[in-house]
């Protein structure tokens, strides 16, 4: 293993150990990508948030910091995407990646994009702006990893976005009050408004029902995502399939304690249990089964059509490796 794969594989195993687990499942190659690919996404929203990777500050996230990082990130992620020499272990993993899948520079933007939002302290009024900062901050990658694991077609990585959108709607939810401490509320205000809460009371005790009732809307809503994102597991090979129905599961998890925590559930970060993840494991696997063999010769369900619409999905000739 070369030095960019295991500083990857490091960072994925402190940041993440829920899609740590799930991404032992996938073949060696696709395991490895899968790694470097998240190692980027991690550096990068470390960069925004001043932390590493996640969870401990490493310095105080002033708006102008951001603002520089945001700027050093788009120029090297221009840089690796150009074939250009770059240094840090993050790039040099992003480099490798997407000079092996044929991963569009505009998919590497929107992320950056969806860290422009939290720079720039974007307001989200409506469900459907929630969604776009959904899509660019998880959506897109979801889409980078299915071509990681081989998809082409566009349906295929629509579910493979609807699939980062449940993702970040469940971390929404969970996250909930430590955004808000932090100046920052993703729940859309046409909701708060509805239930009473104002946009700076989000943490304020009093409003603890009522702020489990929008975020219990806000799960009903990944719920959708996540249904929609499992039929395209037909769409890969078993052990991407695996990997992929493994993480649904525990994320999935990760709501469903929060959902039944109610008023509670921000006492303590709602997380799956080791048991819980294995069983996860195990029943991702029969899930994996069933949809590389019936499911894969069944006309999948049409996609519901009022899900959010992911943009510029289709892979254009000079994409296509």
């Amino acid at each position: 293993m070369d030095a960019v794969v295991s500083t990857s594989r490091d960072m994925i195993r402190k940041g993440s150990r829920s899609f740590a687990l799930a991404s032992r499942l996938f073949d060696p190659a696709t395991r490895d990508h899968a790694w470097m690919l998240y190692a980027w996404c991690r550096h990068c929203d470390d960069a925004i948030d001043g932390q590493e990777l996640g969870m401990t500050p490493a310095r105080a996230a002033r708006t102008g910091d951001q603002a520089a990082a945001l700027a050093h990130l788009r120029a090297e992620t221009l840089r690796a995407l150009a074939g250009e020499p770059v240094t840090e272990p993050a790039f040099l993993a992003f480099q490798r990646v997407a000079r092996e899948h044929g991963i569009p520079a505009r998919h590497a933007l929107e992320l950056l994009a969806g860290f422009e939002m939290d720079v720039t302290g974007f307001r989200y009024r409506t469900f459907d702006e929630t969604l776009l900062y959904c899509y660019r901050v998880a959506g897109v990658v979801g889409v980078m990893m299915a071509l990681v694991m081989g998809a082409r077609d566009r349906p295929v990585l629509q579910r493979a976005a609807d699939l980062g959108i449940g993702f970040q709607l469940t971390n929404i939810a969970r996250d909930v009050l430590d955004d808000a401490r932090g100046g920052r509320c993703y729940l859309p205000a046409e909701w708060l408004a509805r239930e009473g809460i104002p946009a700076s009371g989000i943490a304020a005790a009093e409003h603890r029902q009522a702020l489990a009732r929008v975020v219990a809307r806000m799960l009903a809503e990944a719920d959708r995502y996540y249904a929609s994102a499992a039929i395209g597991l037909q769409a890969l090979g078993f052990r991407s399939a695996w990997a992929i129905a493994t993480a649904l599961g525990v994320y999935r998890d990760i709501g469903r304690v929060v959902r039944e925590r109610g008023p509670r559930a921000w006492d303590t970060r709602a997380v799956v249990g080791t048991p819980r993840k294995l069983a996860y494991l195990v029943t991702g696997g029969g899930r994996a089964v069933r949809a590389v063999t019936w499911d894969r010769w069944r006309q999948s369900a049409p996609r519901a059509g009022d899900l959010w619409e992911a943009p510029d999905l289709g892979l254009e000739d000079g994409d296509r490796a």
